[in-house]
């Protein structure tokens, strides 16, 4: 044999398990955020925030569909529990359906101690949490535990804190991985500054791009976690709550990177140029700060993000610039330093006791930014604290902003104001904490807590908390927690939990947590969970979990978790609850199809309907019309005792089916043919056997006139035992029982040569009825 032939065999036999490797990956993801840790903590502000951030960074770059992520917000210790046994349910129909390698990644943002998480006063032990991650079949599991003392969790089976993992490339690597945000005896902290905790912020920036090292396009498990950990143990150095020293137990074998993030699976992305150099905070339209990192000169580098608009700050030793940007689909934006422009210096107060000038207001530490101050511990000129002017001024009075009480402060100084009246209020004050009443407006730079009435609009620029109330419209730009009633709209452009109320529109840029009711339409511009009804149109372009009620029509881009009832329209990407409507288009669904028209891609469940189209149903489709492409289609040619020409075309899921019957035969010599319908049950019994059991409906109608009139109605009970010879061949024969109703003399058919019985029920009406038999063949 010569070399040639040699080295070809040698090639073909190494590329077997290559290909024998090929096929989809699958992720999966379970995020969980937790709030509420019981009575004796202290409520997080942004667990449950943290865990919808998380969420989004893995759709748009991690590679997990929208129908395999799951987001739980505040559960208790079942919840959690029932949530990781559905998690384990889904990897194993994962593993089933072909896919050649099966990933999973358990998210959990909240309270927790050196036992368990903390769930509402619940503890899940660590022990009981890592048997149910070790039960999940999949290739590799993922746990990330942004939460106090969670180092306890990486810490159980032994795992000390190594200098660094890192996986050798390929794509073969199988095991365990588990992250956690501080050691077993720290406590992981959130920033208001953030909007988010430190931990899970500084992650998600690597996971956009910030942690690509090698600059390859890709995130992987070992440079995420280099970034998160160096990121976090710097910015925590000084903070009260003392340093934070994230953690982690790794057992991965095999080879190959785990690759965690993938630049290239947005369609837009930010490019910062070599020379760009500085601390860089980019913020989205909303002004929530989604990426931080910083920016070494000499070393291009791109982040990850979606179209829309943005802001980024930069800072380095000689001051502060910023600029704008728009990101748009199927574009790489450049930036680089000629995109900034300078923005002033704020006013700083000397460590050792400034001069104060005179008359100037008392500074409240209690306002001051808890950004700036964290920053200020840290800072290169230590001598300085970056302070915001605030002063409170407890109660307000206003015919217009430039003519209230609040303008007897100085002009450096932004107000804040306890109790505001007027006409309008807002202006020097950028933020209220209790009341505004106003007639016209209530308006607020920076952020509004308390009630808010007007009997014109309210509008705020910041978040939102307690009660917005106004005929015309509400509007927060950033997040509200919340509720919002109007006769007009009610806007928010960021998240909304409690809910919005309206007479016209409720439009919420991301996603709401609680109600939204319009009798005109609502919009989620993220995920919902709760209940979304209007008379018009309710529309979720995330997830939804819980009941949207619409006369008109209901939309969720995502997967529904739930109910959509409907007069009009439902659409779904996949479903796990009902559908009710007219028409129901969903994609996957597991539960119950219930409407005039239902389409879906595979059923797990009932459809019942009227028309039912799809691909696949593991249950049973119920209706007139079932059309399934893995279901049953076929035509049968076969004679009677009644007629001896008859055709049928059956089609429908795998058990359940529908016939169209029509027959002719010359045995009356062709004056008349049938028509009509039937439901069936079909039962294989093994192999080559199978039977079949349909009621079927009929009416005679003559050849010559076949719109004459006729008042008849032939009702038929068949029972069919066929042999399949070859894949499309089958003979079949079988007793019917047949019951003829005649409602003329004129159509007192006798229809049948086999012996019958025939009743007078009326003067008009005769009943026939006789057992028959048929025999045939199927293709």
């Amino acid at each position: 044999m010569s070399a040639t032939r040699v080295l070809a065999l040698l090639c073909v036999l190494l590329a077997v398990p290559a290909l024998a490797e090929t096929g989809p990956v699958r992720r999966l993801a379970l995020l969980v955020g937790v709030n509420d840790g019981g009575p004796e903590r202290v409520r997080l502000r942004y667990a449950v925030s943290d865990a919808r951030s998380f969420d989004k960074v893995l759709g748009e770059l991690g590679g997990v569909a929208a129908a395999d992520r799951r987001v739980l917000v505040d559960v208790g210790r079942a919840g959690l529990l029932e949530a990781l046994g559905e998690l384990r349910a889904r990897t194993e129909a994962a593993r089933g359906s072909g896919a050649s390698r099966v990933e999973v990644l358990v998210y959990y943002s909240g309270h927790s101690d050196e036992e368990g998480l903390l769930l509402k006063g619940e503890r899940l032990g660590y022990g009981e949490l890592r048997r149910a991650l070790n039960a999940l079949p999949a290739d590799v599991r993922i746990a990330v535990l942004d939460s106090c003392a969670s180092g306890a969790f990486a810490r159980a089976k032994g795992g000390t804190r190594r200098p660094a993992f890192l996986v050798d490339s390929g794509n073969k690597v199988k095991g365990h991985a588990i992250l956690t945000s501080s050691s077993e005896d720290e406590v992981s902290q959130e920033s208001d500054r953030l909007g988010a905790s430190y931990f899970t912020h500084h992650l998600i920036s690597g996971l956009r791009g910030a942690a690509d090292a090698t600059r390859d396009g890709r995130v992987t498990l070992n440079e995420a976690y280099q970034f998160a950990f160096h990121e976090t143990l710097a910015r925590t150095e000084k903070t009260r709550g003392g340093a934070q020293h994230p953690a982690y137990d790794i057992e991965l074998a095999g080879s190959g990177d785990l690759v965690m993030t993938d630049l290239r699976a947005t369609s837009a992305g930010l490019y910062l140029a070599e020379a760009l150099e500085g601390r860089l905070f980019v913020r989205d339209e909303a002004g929530t700060l989604v990426v931080e990192l910083q920016k070494l000169p000499g070393r291009p580098a791109e982040l990850g993000l979606a179209p829309g608009r943005y802001q980024v700050r930069r800072e380095v030793e000689s001051g502060a610039s910023e600029a704008s940007f728009t990101l748009v689909e199927g574009q790489r934006t450049p930036l680089a330093p000629a995109s900034f422009q300078a923005i002033p210096l704020e006013a700083t107060v000397s460590r050792g006791g400034p001069e104060v000038a005179p008359g100037a207001p008392e500074v409240d530490v209690a306002l001051l930014d808890p950004e700036l101050l964290e920053r200020a511990s840290v800072s290169e000129a230590p001598g300085l604290y970056q302070m915001q002017s605030y002063t409170r001024v407890p109660v307000s009075l206003s015919l217009i902003p430039q003519l209230s009480t609040n303008v007897l402060k100085p002009p450096i100084w932004r107000v804040e104001n306890q109790l505001a009246f007027g006409v309008v209020n807002g202006g020097r004050a950028v933020r209220v904490r209790g009341a505004a009443l106003s007639l016209v407006a209530n308006w607020y730079e920076e952020e509004a807590h308390g009630l808010l009435l007007s009997s014109g609009f309210n509008v705020v620029k910041g978040e939102a908390s307690g009660l917005m109330a106004s005929p015309a419209a509400n509007i927060a730009l950033g997040e509200v927690e919340a509720l919002q009633l109007a006769v007009g709209t009610n806007v928010a452009g960021g998240d909304v939990r409690v809910g919005q109320l309206a007479v016209g529109v409720n439009v919420a840029a991301r996603s709401v947590w609680g109600v939204q009711l319009a009798a005109g339409g609502n919009v989620a511009g993220g995920s919902l969970g709760g209940i979304q009804g209007s008379v018009g149109l309710n529309v979720t372009r995330g997830d939804f979990a819980g009941l949207q009620g619409a006369v008109g029509g209901n939309v969720a881009g995502g997967s529904v978790r739930g109910v959509q009832w409907a007069v009009g329209v439902n659409r779904a990407s996949d479903v796990m609850g009902l559908q009710a409507a007219l028409l129901n288009v969903g994609g996957d669904v597991t539960g119950a199809q219930l409407g005039l028209i239902n389409v879906a891609r595979v059923v797990t469940g009932v459809q019942l309907g009227l028309v039912n189209v799809s691909e696949e149903v593991k249950g049973m489709p119920v209706g007139l019309l079932s059309f399934e492409k893995k279901g049953q289609f076929h035509v049968e040619l076969y004679g009677s005792d009644i007629q001896l020409t008859n055709l049928a075309v059956k089609f429908g899921g795998k058990y359940l089916y529908t016939a169209l019957l029509g027959g002719i035969g010359p045995d009356d010599r062709l004056e008349r043919f049938s028509l009509g319908l039937g439901l069936g049950l079909h039962l294989p019994l093994g192999e080559r056997l199978w039977l079949d059991g349909d009621v079927a409906g009929s009416t005679v109608l003559r050849v010559r006139d076949p719109f004459g009139g006729s008042s008849n109605v032939l009702g038929q009970g068949r029972v069919m035992l066929g042999v399949q010879l070859f894949e499309r061949f089958a003979l079949f024969g079988g007793p019917t029982y047949n019951v003829y109703f005649a409602g003329s003399e004129r159509d007192r058919y006798a229809l049948t040569t086999l012996p019958s019985r025939e009743q007078e029920v009326s003067e008009s009406t005769w009943v026939r009825y006789w057992p028959g038999v048929q025999l045939g063949i199927r293709m």
